[in-house]
């Protein structure tokens, strides 16, 4: 099942009038629903069916700004509804403290629409599983749903009947593919056709909404979990996030080891007070020798919000003709010496999950190296004229093999033995990544 964002619906728009529209936009896109609710009917009447507005439920969002999301996101799926518009009620939750407004208004017994997009980890945002589970567990004690439609890739823990429904192929980047086959319960869970005779399925769906209505001045943003989407937690099995947190005021000294266990390579550290790394020299050039020397730097800064890594910064090389005598001493104010440690990669740790989690490395600064049909291929951050590029090709360590792009999304497009790297990535053995 793939869904069509409500910023790119469109009357002539005639072969994706088989998804269904949802709202897991930036509240700015879609705050017209709200206060012109007939402009855009006409339109949504052609799709199969309309998630009702997920109006944001930050946890930083005071509660009276929370109901008033709640109601507007009710009353909006009950207005589509008594348009002749085929409604499912989008669900979202803030803290406990939200469980006593957020689940009204929806019929016991109703198919409903959740995201794990917002609460996922991706981009800068973090994995806020625990806070999502317990307003997901909420939601299915109270309203116990006949289905429920995930957008984007659910928890393993999620219980219910879910449909999930892929945030990446669902991107206006698709919106030019062929038609995609839909789940063959997608006309029962909209009610184009009635249950088939015999059948032990039950598909129900509804809006209920108060009879009050409050003014509100929208936010910006969209989506539940925390607005700053969660602190950053090292991954115990990447051994390249493990290595950012460290004993305070100290230089530690670690050797990587790739996923082949072959052509590891040494890494320095330099910790603040705090223990946070502020600094890395990576004795490797990541197969790219024009783009890395063999040592080079890495400046790590961290968001100020939530506390993720950031090591886009250019790189510092130092190239031999500069350096004739090699990289400058790794110098720290309170030096206590390097303690060798080496740090292998559990199996499976370095793989992408998502496209989102790729994307959000190499926007960070990060190097990859992955197999994909028996080759090897490297990716890096690289920076002609001091603005951030992706440089991509096979390991044969020559400059001309490889193809620069300025955007990670330009970078997905790239063929690897004639696939597009935006399908394979999640696919591919990944060797080794910084990030």
């Amino acid at each position: 099942m793939l869904l069509v964002g409500f910023d790119k619906i469109d009357l002539h728009d005639t072969k994706h009038f088989n998804r269904m529209v949802h709202f897991f936009l930036y509240n700015y896109k879609f705050e017209r629903v709200w206060k012109n609710p007939d402009t855009d009917l006409e339109k949504l009447k052609h799709y199969r069916a309309v998630l009702s507005p997920d109006f944001s439920m930050y946890v930083e969002m005071a509660p009276v700004l929370q109901l008033t999301n709640t109601f507007r996101n009710r009353w909006c799926g009950a207005y589509f509804a008594s348009k002749g518009i085929r409604v499912i009620p989008t669900v979202s939750w803030g803290n406990e403290n939200t469980f006593e407004f957020c689940f009204d208004g929806i019929e016991k017994g109703s198919t409903v629409a959740v995201s794990t997009y917002m609460v996922s980890e991706h981009d800068n945002r973090q994995d806020q599983k625990e806070f999502f589970l317990k307003g997901y567990n909420e939601m299915l004690r109270r309203i116990e749903p006949e289905k429920i439609i995930c957008y984007n890739e659910p928890f393993p823990e999620m219980q219910g009947d879910i449909v999930f429904v892929d945030y990446d192929r669902s991107s206006w980047k698709y919106m030019d593919k062929d038609s995609y086959i839909p789940s063959k319960y997608a006309k029962y869970i909209c009610g184009e056709e009635p249950l088939p005779v015999g059948s032990n399925l039950i598909i129900k769906s509804g809006s209920v909404v108060n009879d009050y209505q409050q003014n509100y001045n929208s936010l910006v943003q969209t989506g539940m979990g925390s607005a700053y989407g969660g602190q950053w937690k090292p991954n115990p099995n990447k051994p390249n996030d493990r290595i950012l947190w460290g004993p305070p005021n100290t230089i530690q000294k670690y050797y990587m080891e790739n996923r082949q266990g072959t052509n590891g390579y040494w890494v320095s550290v330099k910790y603040d007070s705090r223990g946070w790394a502020i600094k890395n020299r990576h004795y490797t050039d990541h197969n790219q020798p024009w783009a890395h020397t063999n040592p080079h730097d890495k400046i790590i800064n961290w968001d100020p919000n939530n506390g993720t890594p950031d090591l886009s910064g250019h790189d510092i090389n130092y190239p031999l003709e500069e350096y004739p005598n090699g990289a400058p001493e790794f110098k720290f104010y309170k030096y206590k010496g390097e303690i060798p440690m080496i740090l292998t990669v559990n199996e499976d740790a370095y793989q992408f999950k998502t496209l989102s989690e790729f994307k959000s490395c190499m926007s960070r600064g990060g190097d990859v190296e992955f197999k994909w049909k028996g080759i090897d291929y490297t990716l890096s951050s690289v920076w002609p004229n001091d603005k951030m590029k992706f440089s991509i090709g096979p390991c044969t360590r020559v400059e001309k093999d490889c193809t620069v792009y300025d955007t990670v999304d330009e970078l997905l497009e790239y063929k690897v033995g004639g696939d597009r790297l935006r399908d394979i990535i999640t696919q591919a053995e990944i060797i080794d990544r910084t990030l």
